[in-house]
């Protein structure tokens, strides 16, 4: 379904090649902050730490994009050839010296960690597609649909 109705001006063709880039815009950044951040499953219990965890997650998403932006303006590669996965683990890496040293050591390891960056370049795939399955293997348990408090008491009955 589209709000783009006017079939002059979206053609078949134009509606499929923005459904394509939907897959490469939005849903494998979601993905990223799902898995790659480990945000599937949040581990506040008040709905101000929920808050509070949802925008740490978005703050480190968006420095691993800052630090791949800079990576790919001094560089012949575009941001979009650059591994999100990878960017993570360098910077994880180098995270305690970037927090520990002088300014003018800080400035070689953040220069160390852009050349890094754009060292591992994704594979291009265009007609690569995914399943649609759960990652997630069911545990031998039922879910607790009732307070703890509840379920002990029965437990010692």
């Amino acid at each position: 379904m589209t709000t783009l109705v006017d079939a002059k001006r979206y053609t078949v063709e134009k509606l499929t090649a923005l459904y394509g880039l939907r897959w490469s815009a939005a849903e494998v950044n979601l993905r990223y902050l799902k898995t790659t951040l480990k945000m599937e499953m949040l581990t506040a219990k008040t709905p101000v730490m929920v808050r509070k965890e949802i925008w740490v997650h978005l703050l480190a998403y968006t420095l691993l994009r800052t630090i791949m932006w800079q990576a790919a303006s001094s560089s012949k590669n575009t941001v979009f050839q650059l591994s999100f996965q990878s960017t993570r683990q360098q910077f994880n890496l180098l995270l305690t010296l970037l927090a520990t040293t002088g300014k003018r050591q800080q400035i070689q390891w953040r220069q160390l960690l852009l050349e890094q960056v754009v060292t591992n370049l994704l594979t291009i795939r265009p007609e690569r597609s995914e399943p649609l399955v759960l990652k997630l293997r069911p545990k031998p348990y039922p879910r607790m649909q009732e307070p703890r408090s509840v379920l002990k008491a029965k437990l010692r009955t």
